[in-house]
């Protein structure tokens, strides 16, 4: 039963999904150059495979370091907030100012900043794009820290690293792995802002602006259902994390 809920309701629910998708293609006449179909993806996913497993590696490796060195950044940023109010208050601004900014316009910038620096440029947006959630995440979850708790182990001798390792850490984890979730679907669509907009990139971005240039409808909706099946695949991966390092705070609802 167990099973049935975790795999068979997604998969269900996925081939239902395909299904109105196939039929709305269907009543309405439209053709592949119109809107493609589901049946229109297989052929093209064997036509270009080994581009799809070429570029795919790359837009997958450049989505996990961008995202990699967001957690690193955002963490590190996150505690020096949640420790210090006064520290929160001058960089909070910044920070909701530099997300307020379309990240669609900031990726021309970095591309001309970094010339032919494909896979650096991909990097750099994905760590942009999905920095934010986790810094805030971190930095509320230590600076609503109950300051009872923090009182009573400093009375009894403990120290600073000691109170964040029981206390701090694990009231934060919860909370970062919900923005890692949030930060996991950011990374990829940063990823694939600079592929397509660099002109001799990589990438399924890349692979997917070909699509547009040739008017190939088929490529570019296989480009976005592997993208939809990479982002599933890494945001499960933060699920199993989760598991591990905070199952203590699952709440399982029926």
């Amino acid at each position: 039963m167990n099973f049935l809920k975790k795999f068979g309701i997604p998969i269900a629910t996925l081939i239902v999904f395909c299904l109105i998708w196939e039929f709305i293609v269907w009543i309405n006449g439209w053709p592949n150059y119109v809107m493609a179909s589901p049946s229109d993806l297989g052929p093209s996913f064997l036509k270009f495979r080994w581009l799809f497993l070429e570029y795919g590696w790359d837009t997958l490796w450049r989505t996990v370091a961008g995202l990699l060195l967001a957690i690193v950044f955002g963490v590190v940023v996150g505690m020096i907030m949640g420790f210090s109010r006064t520290i929160r208050e001058a960089i909070y601004p910044l920070l909701v100012g530099f997300n307020a900014i379309p990240k669609a316009t900031v990726v021309p910038v970095v591309a001309l900043l970094f010339v032919g620096q494909h896979d650096l440029n991909t990097i750099l947006i994905a760590f942009m794009i999905s920095f934010f959630p986790i810094t805030v995440s971190i930095s509320i979850g230590l600076s609503t820290l109950e300051p009872e708790y923090r009182d009573i182990l400093l009375s009894l001798g403990a120290s600073r690293f000691t109170i964040f390792r029981k206390i701090a850490l694990p009231k934060t984890l919860p909370e970062f792995f919900g923005a890692l979730k949030v930060s996991v679907t950011l990374a990829f669509i940063g990823t694939n802002l600079m592929e397509i907009v660099e002109p001799h990139g990589r990438g399924l971005g890349h692979l997917f602006d070909s699509g547009k240039i040739s008017a190939d409808y088929p490529l570019m909706f296989a480009v976005l259902i592997a993208l939809a099946i990479m982002g599933i695949g890494l945001y499960y991966v933060v699920i199993v994390l989760e598991k591990i390092f905070a199952g203590w705070a699952d709440r399982d609802v029926t």
